[in-house]
């Protein structure tokens, strides 16, 4: 937990707070369990994760869904088939991760109008 120290708050490297911004650090891992939370069946093939991600990079896909494998977060699976055939889903930890990223994509899209002025803000100071 953050704690209180001669009246300042602290973060300590390992408080949950900061455990959990740094999964935000990796820029496409709330999208791909925003997409998996949202997939039919909870559940997606590569190819169609990339589709649905403009911008996403093969590359950067593979490493963000190698990333939440490895936390427990998303589960690969391999089926027994040829050609291969892999998909990937929430896991029962994912889920629970990915319910307060849908209440933050919600925000995002009640208040768009906030996240234009945003926008213009950081334009204006950055020119």
């Amino acid at each position: 937990m953050p704690a209180w120290v001669e009246g300042k708050l602290f973060f300590y490297a390992d408080s949950p707070p900061r455990r959990l911004m740094e999964l935000f650090s990796v820029k496409w891992s709330t999208m791909v369990l925003h997409a998996l939370y949202h997939w039919p069946d909870e559940r997606a093939r590569t190819g169609e994760l990339q589709r649905s991600l403009q911008g996403i990079s093969k590359k950067m896909l593979f490493q963000t869904l190698k990333e939440l494998e490895m936390r427990g977060l998303i589960a690969r699976h391999v089926y027994d088939v040829i050609p291969p055939k892999v998909d990937y889903r929430l896991t029962p930890l994912g889920r629970t991760f990915a319910e307060p990223i849908e209440q933050m994509y919600q925000w995002g899209l009640e208040n768009q109008s906030a996240l234009d002025e945003m926008d213009a803000n950081y334009q204006t100071a950055s020119s």
